[in-house]
């Protein structure tokens, strides 16, 4: 396999229309490895805490609605 090195190199190598198919391509990458890694947590029960936490918040009415968050910032 190539070093980290290596990859830079080939990569500045490339021209920009293949540099950026490689990003797009590893961009779908990365997510898809966040989506598996998500799937696991949420399996692995790492996430229950947070859900509940939300649960407890939106049964007491202690949140917002999306838009207006959004509409604040």
């Amino acid at each position: 396999m190539s070093s980290l090195a290596q990859i830079k190199t080939a990569i500045a190598q490339l021209p920009e229309v293949e540099a950026r198919k490689l990003l797009e391509w590893f961009q779908a990458y990365l997510d898809q490895a966040w989506d598996r890694q998500i799937e696991a947590d949420v399996k692995s029960g790492r996430l229950n805490s947070l859900l509940q936490r939300a649960e407890a918040d939106i049964a007491a009415n202690r949140v917002k609605p999306i838009d207006e968050i959004l509409n604040n910032s």
